[in-house]
């Protein structure tokens, strides 16, 4: 039990399948090789778009992961859910033998959910009417069949819900999961989050927004957070997936601890659809309500996973924010966009982002900031450039914002008996 009263929470599993590996080794040593993901599309003919290149998972194969029949009746984005999941309850050695199933919950989120599957049924539809749609249609669609896969497969019969919040979705899947661990509901669960946006719709809506990079001639160096010459986000696909559970319930069982998770911060911005606040004031909110939940000073977090879209407002607003809540202190810190690598995996960004400082608090090494070529007088923090640094990290945070005004903050702190 923490000092607050609230019943301490640890980190003991994680997965992931993301563009620049499908697993968490993969995925981690790629990262701090700075490694991009970026690479002309392959899952349709993308010559009449404004983008031409995007993040897509390399050398996958559903049925590598799953069973035919299972992938069949799944959207991509169901698939990344339910593998990343299968890995990090692996990886935490659950095991639902001796357990009450009742204290097992799942909390996955999707920004989007089964887009493919949209854009292949409209197909059918135009053109063979209405009796060419499949009866899978509406389960392959909608954003909570995930978590209920997950459960279904696991026997986890605790909460089980998804959350929507667009980009900051799987932020607020483990925020949540969080809570229900701390208020007593559960001991165990399993949460993140899954996009598979890379279809002929997805490209075209973002293209339409202006919100995506045009550097078709060099994809690799695209999504560039930070740098003057960022001209929009790179989309990417994949999930991610945290095992959180309560304490004492995790020693007892003798399990590994990544690290604890000690502060969530959710806030508004109130303001406009798509455009964040100048000076990043939901940001703000958000960041200083995870500081105040752990019950930590600003001075003691060591490094900051930012949102870091590679957007012209965003950067420049989630770096104002970052000053407003460090203050001097934003100067010392360790900074870094592991966007430049995945690109955007929108409602699936969280999850992996979160794995990242996880994992930066793990093992005291901050991933980079790749592409970061030309600085901007606007954005003026030590961003980690280019090269993975050392650093003894004690508390990680980790930023996500959706469109919508949607804010999220996670705070990680190394693990201490």
């Amino acid at each position: 039990m923490s000092t607050s009263g609230r019943r301490r929470v640890v980190v003991t599993g994680l997965g992931a399948v993301t563009p620049i590996g499908n697993s968490v080794p993969e995925f981690w040593t790629n990262l701090l090789a700075g490694k991009s993901g970026a690479a002309p599309i392959t899952h349709f003919d993308t010559s009449l778009y404004d983008t031409h290149f995007a993040c897509e998972l390399k050398n996958y194969k559903a049925t590598d992961f799953l069973d035919r029949k299972s992938s069949q009746r799944m959207d991509p984005f169901a698939q990344f859910a339910l593998i990343s999941c299968d890995q990090a309850i692996a990886d935490a050695g659950i095991s639902l033998k001796g357990e009450d199933p009742d204290r097992y919950g799942v909390v996955f989120g999707s920004g989007i959910g089964g887009m493919a599957t949209y854009d292949t049924q409209f197909k059918n539809l135009m053109a063979g009417g209405p009796g060419r749609i499949s009866p899978f249609f509406i389960p392959m669609l909608i954003p909570d069949i995930a978590s209920g896969n997950i459960s279904i497969k696991h026997g986890f019969k605790g909460p089980n819900y998804a959350t929507v919040s667009a980009c900051a979705t799987a932020s607020h899947a483990i925020g949540d999961a969080f809570r229900i661990i701390q208020y007593g509901d559960a001991e165990v669960m399993v949460c993140g989050g899954s996009e598979a946006p890379i279809t002929p719709m997805g490209l075209g809506g973002f293209n339409a927004m202006r919100a995506l990079s045009t550097r078709n001639d060099a994809p690799e160096k695209a999504s560039r957070p930070f740098d003057a010459g960022r001209d929009g986000f790179v989309m990417g696909e994949g999930g991610g997936a945290v095992i959180l559970e309560e304490l004492e319930h995790a020693k007892a069982r003798g399990a590994r601890i990544y690290c604890e998770m000690v502060g969530i911060g959710f806030t508004a911005d109130a303001h406009h659809i798509t455009a964040p606040p100048e000076g990043g004031d939901g940001a703000v909110r958000s960041m200083r309500r995870s500081l105040k939940d752990a019950g930590i000073t600003p001075e003691e977090v060591d490094y900051v996973n930012v949102h870091g879209t590679s957007t012209p407002l965003g950067d420049i607003s989630e770096t104002q924010a970052i000053k407003t809540v460090f203050g001097e202190h934003a100067r010392t810190m360790k900074i870094s966009s592991t966007k430049s690598m995945t690109g955007h995996l929108l409602g699936a960004a969280g999850a992996v982002e979160a794995i990242a400082a996880i994992l930066a608090c793990k093992n005291d090494i901050v991933p980079p900031t790749i592409n970061y070529e030309h600085p901007d007088p606007a954005c003026d923090l030590d961003y980690t450039p280019n090269v993975a640094a050392k650093r003894v990290v004690q508390y990680a945070l980790s930023n996500t914002f959706g469109f919508g005004g949607h804010n999220a903050t996670l705070l990680v702190k190394k693990y201490a008996n």
